[in-house]
């Protein structure tokens, strides 16, 4: 027979309860991990009967918590509710009770009582307030997410800001790295979800060195940074800051990429350049990517007709991703590709032809025409003349490419790229303390390939539930 939701929370209590009094980091991550998997099979009775064993009945923590789930299924408890309060933990640790406050909060969002949830995340926040241990950080840091969430989910981020920040000073004293990077990371989407992107940027470059203790959260942190990068113009790095995040996110967590690649065709357009069209055929990214797909097949004929016409039938979609602004400034990048089809078909084109084919709306095209093309010209798009007299646009015989740079900075741009992605591998390797002192024997060597296996399967199954 298999265990019941009940019989594994207990387990649960139990990993938490060994990792405290052992100072072990470790399983405490691995009780999360697992409370993760077990999510979708929680009810109210099992919830409720955890509390009753793992918290004193009548304790305040106690009766907060059983106020938040609902009543409804209270008579339908497990079958060792009746012995729990036998079994509660005499001496309560700080850990199984911040696990508690997690656990009810999971359960309350996935049920979707949001103002239950507000309630016991801001509850769970001022407990933690009082709290300095290294092995409830790990706690914390979910909880952090889990608070912001419950705020987000109810419209009132805003309240949270100054909370935010303070958790945050606390975190940065108490030298809690992992509570730091969640909460920098919160108080980014803080600022972004309300369009304060100066701020943002403020706090993200007074703030410690991000130093990426946890996968998911550099994965945020990149996304983020791509988004301001993006808004300031600075195209290049938003680019690099949006693939990365994108490559690094986990495969479970197909809408946080999906989102990445949004905003990285829009910056890749702005940059001038044309995305693969693999990019939009990715697993389960089809719909999702459509409308930029059409966004993107405009810019590459270089059509403003037809880049009107995506722009208009996706507003909405543009709209709810928030990419609206940026693909206001693609009408530019759209102009300029038609004109360099011109300048490469024609050699000499004069310029109220240009504005046909451009398909400009605006009182005097020609004019508009001309600004356009010295615009262009002065930029180093086009390699052309403008005669002024005759109204005529004459265009250089194309040169050979190899005979310039760009092969050169194209080689070098690759190669930064593989040498950045292998110092990035050469930091994340990990080693065994003193591995170069010592000679293993065959039985410790097997413990520890043993071992290696297990980590490598608990960070998949992290990346995978946790993201």
């Amino acid at each position: 027979m298999a265990p019941s939701v009940l019989q594994h929370l207990k387990e649960i209590a139990a990993l938490i309860e060994t990792g405290a009094y052992a100072r072990e980091v470790r399983r405490i991550l691995r009780a999360i991990r697992l409370t993760i998997a077990l999510r979708r099979k929680l009810k109210a009775s099992a919830v409720s009967s955890f509390l009753n064993f793992a918290l004193a009945p009548g304790s305040e923590a106690h009766s907060r918590l059983v106020s938040y789930l609902p009543k409804d299924d209270q008579h339908d408890m497990e079958v060792d509710t009746a012995s729990s309060a036998t079994q509660a933990t005499v001496k309560l640790s700080p850990e199984l009770e911040i696990y508690c406050y997690l656990l009810v909060l999971i359960f309350l969002i996935d049920q979707k009582k949001y103002s239950e949830a507000k309630a016991c995340s801001s509850g769970s926040i001022t407990r933690l307030k009082n709290l300095n241990r290294r092995t409830v950080d790990v706690l914390a840091s979910r909880l952090y997410f889990y608070y912001s969430l419950s705020y987000e989910l109810t419209g009132n981020l805003s309240e949270i800001r100054g909370n935010l920040l303070a958790l945050h000073r606390v975190a940065t004293l108490r030298h809690d790295e992992l509570g730091q990077e969640t909460l920098l990371n919160l108080l980014l989407r803080n600022y972004l979800h309300y369009n304060l992107y100066d701020q943002a940027e403020k706090l993200r470059s007074k703030a410690p060195r991000f130093e990426a203790h946890s996968n998911q959260q550099f994965c945020r942190y990149l996304f983020y940074l791509g988004k301001i990068r993006t808004i300031q113009l600075e195209y290049t790095d938003a680019k690099e800051s949006l693939l990365q995040a994108a490559r690094k996110a986990p495969v479970a967590a197909l809408g946080f990429r999906v989102q990445c690649n949004k905003w990285a065709v829009i910056v890749r357009l702005l940059l001038g350049e044309i995305p693969e069209r693999t990019v939009f055929m990715q697993k389960g990214m089809e719909k999702a990517l459509r409308p930029y797909f059409e966004l993107t097949n405009a810019v590459r004929i270089g059509d403003l007709e037809l880049f009107k016409t995506v722009a208009e039938k996706f507003s909405t979609t543009f709209t709810s991703d928030r990419t609206n602004n940026l693909i206001v400034r693609l009408r530019h990048n759209v102009i300029r590709t038609g004109l360099r089809n011109i300048s490469i078909s024609y050699s000499r084109i004069s310029l109220v032809d240009v504005a046909t084919k451009l398909r400009l709306d605006s009182p005097n095209p020609v004019a508009d025409a001309e600004s356009i093309v010295s615009k262009a010209i002065r930029d180093g798009a086009i390699d052309a003349t403008l005669d002024h007299a005759n109204g005529w646009m004459v265009s250089k015989e194309t040169g050979d490419i190899y005979s310039t740079n760009e092969p050169q900075l194209a080689f070098n741009s690759r190669i930064a790229f593989c040498l950045n992605m292998h110092n990035e591998a050469v930091r994340a390797l990990r080693f065994p303390p003193n591995s170069h002192k010592e000679k293993e024997s065959a039985e410790k060597r097997r413990e520890r390939q043993q071992q290696e296996q297990e980590l490598a399967k608990h960070i998949a199954e992290e990346d995978d539930d946790e993201f």
